[in-house]
């Protein structure tokens, strides 16, 4: 007789670069293969759903294409010509190279890079422990969130809001700035649950008809960067019809009075004109919002996309404190709750050991950096040496001409520890397999919600791949770094930093499989006073006078609007460029993480750019035809997408595709800035001037 494979439900939490951290029910075979992975029932903010592409995470784990064990390069740089190792080798000759570029051109010519690829904390961020006690330079992660982290904090004074599982009780969601059908499917569950049982409505405000838009009943279409004027226009016709709560703005907010005079010249019309959203549209949704008293501003990433976005985000955040709609259950505003965790990571990032006089290299400015750009390297010496964990720029950092330029240095080593020979891995000059979440320990929070959690280990790895730490402990031991964080294993980095933070140890949230932080609901709704040493929320806003990164304050940050509005300061299209285009998230990639699985290549097809009919028989230009973009920092070619759901003069290019992927090996980052954007830094991957034609036959 044939025998039923054992099958187990294990419980684990998705590490995806995702504010839904998803709590996951995984079936572990025989234990050491997983099957079908489902959204938890018993997370209240999973609810049970989960996204199609980890739902169909056994593809990915068990890809044929993973690296399996260490390699070096034996070809030109970008050849993909490698040949295999031994562990003791890889970390030997990375150990001395490091240490070769330290002696001589001094320890900040190392640069350990990492990003979001796995948001745990012990994966993630120890590689700081590397680059604090060995004094090399260190990281300033700026490509995500940090301009809408500080617009909403601008607002409240805090990164915290409303409960998200209120939306299910909301009258009123009001989706803006993200498309959850593609990148958080647990914000439409608790949506779609208030339109269903209370008959909520949700409106959706963003540069296109994009998933979560074909499925909202109010649709609000602006063009790129101009949520500030459209957000300001609305509380125009809140304050000028009378929806305004004088009362809560007199007891919460910081100047009222100011505000609605400096309203008074922003009128629908105003907006409009800037916008592209008609003026009936305006006014229509201002009226709704204001009558509705239970509204819920879910407020997402993509203000962080945009030159203004930081001003934008507070623009928008300003609306639910005119009408006073924090006040009620299922009103109010939400972000990212990353101010509730208070998660100490001394131990996993080595804080004893930071040198402040060490520089910090920006993220985003990567091929400035890897080029020899005097200021973004601080005025410091070149980069010599990195390590790269968890993340692509290969194919994810803005401006691709001169990240290639970098990379492709032969001066420069490198070495890569990936889960697939991305085109960043292709680039290095050693290789190192790397685990997935389901194959390492690890500690978890959900921006997008209100749990902590561990990741356990549920399956051995293939081949000879390692974790993130243990490639630490092996590197620290070869450099002397010394530092307590080196000696424990990932669960006792785990129990460590629970017991510092005061949330106990491992094993008893591990036993509570996700806990529940959620401040209760005089916290969550302000209602004692916002976080602002006033009590108040901000209208007026000191942007010099926030809590700054690490990287202090950037770009013309003092040119900032101090009430909301719309700033100028976008990438305008001009004669030249007479295109403004987005590159927005697809459904079933993130960023480059899934784009190797064969069903997500299926459904995302090649790369296309979609554009307005007319724009497309102005310029003569066929649906499917391929057609080159361009500016002053690079082109790329694609294939074009007729798509009515766009303002004219507007091109949306959704996901990030292997440069491989485009027609003549260009990707879509040759077109992005890396500007840094007020008040503290970011790349507005959203902001983009461009012209468009058909591609010529030599492309």
């Amino acid at each position: 007789m044939n025998q039923h494979a054992k099958i187990d439900i294990r419980h684990s939490t998705c590490p995806h670069d995702c504010p839904s951290a998803c709590a996951l029910d995984v079936e572990v075979i025989e234990g050491r293969s997983i099957g079908r992975v489902r959204g938890s029932k018993q997370q209240t903010y999973t609810a049970g759903v989960v996204c199609a592409k980890v739902a169909r995470y056994a593809e990915r784990i068990h890809h044929a294409e993973r690296l399996m064990y260490p390699m070096r390069r034996t070809g030109p740089k970008g050849s993909g010509q490698f040949a295999r190792m031994s562990w003791d080798e890889a970390l030997d000759e990375i150990a001395a190279r490091f240490d070769a570029a330290e002696h001589e051109f001094g320890a900040e010519s190392v640069w350990p890079y990492y990003y979001a690829g796995t948001m745990g904390l012990v994966m993630r961020d120890g590689l700081n422990r590397l680059s604090h006690v060995k004094k090399y330079s260190r990281f300033y992660g700026t490509i995500c969130s940090t301009i809408a982290r500080i617009g909403f904090t601008a607002g409240t004074g805090k990164i915290a809001g409303v409960d998200p599982r209120e939306m299910a009780v909301s009258d009123l969601v009001v989706i803006w700035g993200t498309n959850p059908v593609n990148t958080q499917v647990n914000v439409m569950t608790h949506a779609s649950r208030a339109r269903k049982e209370r008959g909520a409505k949700i409106a959706a405000v963003d540069v296109y008809n994009n998933d979560t838009m074909k499925q909202a009943d109010i649709k609000i279409l602006l063009r790129p960067g101009t949520d500030g004027a459209f957000a300001c226009a609305v509380m125009h016709v809140l304050f000028r019809e009378g929806f305004a709560d004088r009362d809560y703005l007199a007891r919460y907010t910081d100047c009222p009075g100011e505000l609605e005079a400096h309203l008074k010249t922003r009128t629908p019309e105003w907006a409009s004109a800037i916008s592209g959203v008609p003026v009936e549209e305006i006014e229509a949704f201002a009226r709704l919002v204001g009558q509705t008293k239970r509204s819920f501003f879910r407020l997402g990433y993509g203000f962080t996309r945009s030159r203004n976005g930081a001003a934008q985000m507070h623009a928008a955040l300003c609306i639910p404190a005119v009408t006073g709609a924090w006040q009620h259950e299922g009103g109010g505003a939400f972000f990212n709750n990353a101010g509730i965790w208070r998660f100490d990571e001394s131990i996993i990032e080595g804080h004893d050991a930071i040198d402040r006089n060490t520089r910090v290299l920006d993220q985003s400015k990567i091929g400035r950096i890897l080029t020899g750009d005097a200021e973004a390297l601080k005025g410091g010496g070149p980069v010599k040496a990195m390590l790269i964990q968890n993340t692509n720029p290969m194919t994810v950092a803005p401006e691709q001409a001169l990240v290639r330029q970098g990379f492709a240095r032969e001066d420069l080593f490198v070495a890569v520890h990936e889960q697939f020979m991305t085109e960043t891995a292709q680039m290095a000059d050693i290789v190192l397999p790397a685990t997935m979440f389901m194959e390492h320990d690890d500690l978890y929070y959900g921006g997008g919600h209100q749990h902590i959690s561990v990741g356990p280990k549920l399956i051995d790895p293939p081949g000879e791949c390692r974790s993130n730490h243990e490639v630490m402990q092996g590197l620290g031991r070869r450099l002397n770094a010394v530092h307590p964080g080196f000696d424990m294993t990932a669960r006792e980095l785990i129990d460590a930093t629970l017991k510092k933070s005061g949330h106990g140890d491992i094993d008893t949230l591990e036993a509570e499989l996700w806990r529940d932080l959620q401040p209760d609901f005089r916290a969550s709704h302000y209602l004692d006073g916002f976080a602002h040493s006033d009590k108040k929320f901000h209208f007026k806003v000191e942007w010099g006078k926030l809590p700054v990164g690490s990287g202090g304050l950037m770009g013309e940050w003092d040119k900032m609007p101090s009430l909301p509005d719309h700033w100028t300061i976008i990438e305008e299209a001009d004669a030249q460029h007479p295109f403004r285009l987005a590159t927005s998230p697809s459904r079933s990639f993130l960023n480059t993480s899934f784009n190797e699985t064969p069903s997500s290549q299926a459904r995302e097809g090649v790369p296309t750019v979609m554009i307005h009919p007319e724009d497309a028989a102005t310029l003569l230009i066929a649906d499917g035809e391929a057609v080159t973009l361009g500016n002053t920092r690079g082109e790329t070619t694609l294939t074009a997408k007729l798509f009515d759901g766009v303002r004219r003069g507007v091109l949306i290019a959704e996901s990030i595709h292997p440069n491989k992927s485009h027609i003549g090996g260009r990707g879509i980052n040759m077109l992005t800035g890396a500007e840094a954007v007020a008040p503290v830094g970011g790349a507005a991957f959203h902001d983009n001037k461009v012209w468009i034609r058909k591609a010529s036959a030599a492309t």
